[in-house]
């Protein structure tokens, strides 16, 4: 009878989903499979994109070059059957290179909105801070509302709609920092370190093996632009208690009140950690967020919304262990 009693309690508790997540679950196991198969490491960065899509919300992915930042953003694109889109920013691009402009037609004598690059589903911004303040601006309402105004008229982009964009955080030189507007917009910074010897002997030893075959030739199309959309609709409906709201709100308060701060995170920032939170439930096959999940979007959804005090930056403080040490204040709800 002891014995079990103990084999009833060495079980891992067991619970059922109100909501079916096998499909959703095998496809962001599928994408991660399908990126592996270019991509060595960088997992993290991998999952961080995925919930990205999931929750509907541009990424910026910040690293040095050379550690697959663009060619990741490619090949995620390449898993899914929509329309891609790759935008190269320099510090002579016009608002009109990407949103497009008004041509006259001579037959018709009537002038025609030729649409910019923009306009597709998953855009790939590389090096995102060269362009200027007015090509910055012209993403704006793109990237928070899903639509364009142009010479008065609107334009919607056609769902889903995502922006990966990318930043080297070294380079000084030709750049314009990005405003703390713009930055708001981005649901995640994804900051991207170098590999670790043995991945980086297994990217060389890859890389031999491929010799001439196109990286982009080995991924498959996992999603339709169909089941993205129900995906997203699905992450919406994710079981989140009234304590976890409270838990969210408090750590995102706390970056307004701390003395290491400047700049603390807007509301915004609380309902990207929720949606975050929710996808990264949902990928990992739970219909319920836990604070284990909460914890870990909280650095890539706060890191980009918050200044340091120039006194914590000459220090050698960072965002992202300011962020730390709040989660590891705040109470976690039981």
């Amino acid at each position: 009878m002891e014995e079990k009693k103990q084999e009833q309690e060495q079980k891992p508790l067991a619970f059922e989903n109100r909501i079916d997540l096998t499909k959703l679950q095998a496809s962001a196991d599928h994408i991660k499979s399908e990126l592996g198969k270019v991509i060595i490491g960088q997992q993290a960065m991998i999952e961080l994109l995925i919930i990205s899509i999931l929750a509907n919300g541009h990424s910026l992915i910040e690293g040095v070059p050379g550690v697959a930042k663009t060619v990741t953003a490619k090949l995620l694109a390449k898993t899914m059957n929509v329309v891609f889109g790759r935008i190269q920013f320099t510090p002579d691009l016009m608002p009109s290179d990407i949103l497009g402009t008004s041509v006259f037609n001579v037959k018709t004598s009537e002038f025609e909105f030729k649409k910019g690059p923009l306009f597709a589903n998953i855009i790939l911004i590389d090096e995102i801070n060269r362009a200027p303040a007015k090509t910055q601006a012209a993403l704006f309402e793109a990237m928070a509302e899903r639509q364009i105004t142009i010479d008065g008229a609107e334009y919607l982009m056609t769902p889903p709609f995502l922006v990966f964009a990318t930043q080297n955080p070294v380079e000084q030189e030709g750049t314009y920092r990005l405003p703390e507007a713009q930055l708001d917009r981005f649901l995640f910074k994804i900051s991207v370190g170098y590999p670790s010897l043995e991945e980086e002997i297994q990217i060389l030893e890859s890389k031999h093996k491929q010799k001439h075959i196109a990286p982009e030739s080995m991924v498959s199309t996992v999603l339709t632009a169909a089941e993205i959309s129900e995906y997203q609709n699905t992450i919406r409906g994710i079981i989140i208690e009234d304590n976890l709201l409270r838990y969210i709100a408090a750590i995102v308060n706390n970056t307004r009140t701390n003395a290491n701060l400047y700049l603390g995170a807007s509301p915004r920032a609380s309902i990207a950690i929720m949606d975050a939170s929710k996808a990264l439930a949902a990928i990992q096959g739970r219909d319920f967020v836990t604070p284990d999940d909460v914890k870990k979007v909280c650095s890539p959804v706060l890191s980009h919304r918050v200044i340091l005090t120039p006194e914590r930056e000459m220090e050698g403080f960072t965002p992202e262990k300011v962020i730390q040490q709040i989660v590891d204040t705040i109470e976690i709800p039981r």
